[in-house]
């Protein structure tokens, strides 16, 4: 009888444990109330979450969670992460000539840009790590060269989904005071109410609406192949990529996105595209419905009429088993038959919005590998 008493008392505390880690902020909150109801009647909302518009499973057909686990845990490490510090710029945002329209990239799907008067930041990730434990899925040396410090007021803050390595917790909370207004998916806004954010400058959409911003700004919130969630329980809040309109220009926002017909529909009733800004990293066979494999990015870029590609989701964070650079060599060899505008720039390097002829280093080859894993 004392054994079980005592067993019972560990299970009872393991389980109030495991409640009262949940229960951080880090993890927001699921949608509830008059969110919940809307997100209840949308048409991509079906037996009690978000679906994609194609069927798209977790994992490809024949691997299993025990095996990615296997792979993450036993798999080569070889080149995962780099040996020496990632080189960057550091560009001062606040003081920039508003008459420029430039792009600054922090790593990993995290960007600046000011244009026709307007800043705006995307899936800022700058607290070190992409995870909800600090000491996991670190950033590489050297890629944390900016903190909220150094941006000025945000007109438009653009989150494309709710994953620890496009709505960071630390950062969100830091930039509240700096943020005018808020685009995102539905749902994902109950994140940043919980985190005290004003409910009148949070602006969430559906798939296939738009949002005029005045000022010849339109955003179109267009879909995306992926999923979401903080906690176990899976797409509450939905995924999606951005066609943003400005006085002078058409960009593609792109969060994270498995291939699909989506990239070609968009193409034809938004495009061309200025740039267009797509993920290149983080890929792995087992999970190629949701992350665009290196094959697929250049013909994402062609079907979206990109005039101009800038490939993101790579490196600052380790979340696949590639190695760190392999995205970057793999699209421009691929490059090489289609002959696309790439952009490559360094974290912190000033791109000219306006220069199509700009040209940029292939700054990685000059880090040294780990490859002893």
């Amino acid at each position: 009888m004392k054994r079980r008493t005592v067993i019972l008392i560990f299970i009872i505390g393991a389980v109030m444990s495991l409640n009262a880690f949940f229960r951080m902020a880090i993890f927001g909150r699921m949608p509830s109330g008059a969110r919940l109801k809307r997100i209840k009647k949308s048409p991509n909302y079906r037996d009690g979450a978000f679906q994609n518009q194609s069927f798209t499973p977790d994992l490809t057909e024949g691997a299993t969670y025990y095996t990615v686990m296997k792979e993450f845990a036993l798999g080569d490490k070889k080149g995962q992460k780099p040996e020496t510090k990632i080189p960057s710029h550091k560009t001062d945002l606040l003081h920039l000539d508003l008459k420029e329209n430039v792009l600054i990239w922090f790593g990993h799907s995290s960007y600046f840009i000011q244009i026709d008067g307007k800043k705006i930041l995307m899936d800022p990730v700058l607290s070190g790590n992409a995870s909800p434990l600090s000491f996991t899925t670190k950033a590489f040396e050297g890629t944390d060269r900016y903190s909220v410090d150094d941006f000025p007021e945000i007109d438009y803050l653009f989150i494309s989904h709710d994953h620890y390595d496009h709505l960071d917790y630390k950062t969100i909370v830091k930039l509240k005071s700096k943020v005018k207004a808020v685009i995102t998916g539905l749902g994902t806004g109950e994140h940043l109410e919980y985190w005290g954010y004003d409910p009148k400058i949070i602006i969430e959409k559906d798939w296939n609406e738009t949002i005029d911003l005045g000022g010849g700004f339109l955003v179109n919130t267009t879909p995306a192949r992926h999923f979401s969630g903080r906690m176990i329980k899976r797409n509450q809040a939905l995924w999606t990529s951005f066609a943003l309109k400005t006085p002078s220009q058409n960009l593609f926002l792109g969060g994270d996105s498995g291939y699909d017909k989506h990239f070609a529909e968009i193409g034809e009733k938004f495009g061309p595209f200025d740039l267009a800004i797509l993920e290149n990293g983080q890929y792995n066979k087992s999970w190629k419905h949701i992350h665009l494999m290196p094959h697929e990015i250049l013909q994402a870029a062609k079907d979206l009429k990109a005039k101009r590609l800038f490939p993101v989701h790579s490196s600052k964070f380790a979340l696949a088993n590639h190695r760190w650079d392999e995205p970057l060599n793999k699209i421009i060899e691929n490059n090489k038959a289609e002959n696309l505008n790439i952009i490559t720039p360094m974290i912190g390097e000033k791109v000219n919005l306006n220069d199509l002829n700009q040209k940029f280093t292939e700054w990685w080859k000059s880090v040294k590998i780990n490859y002893h894993g």
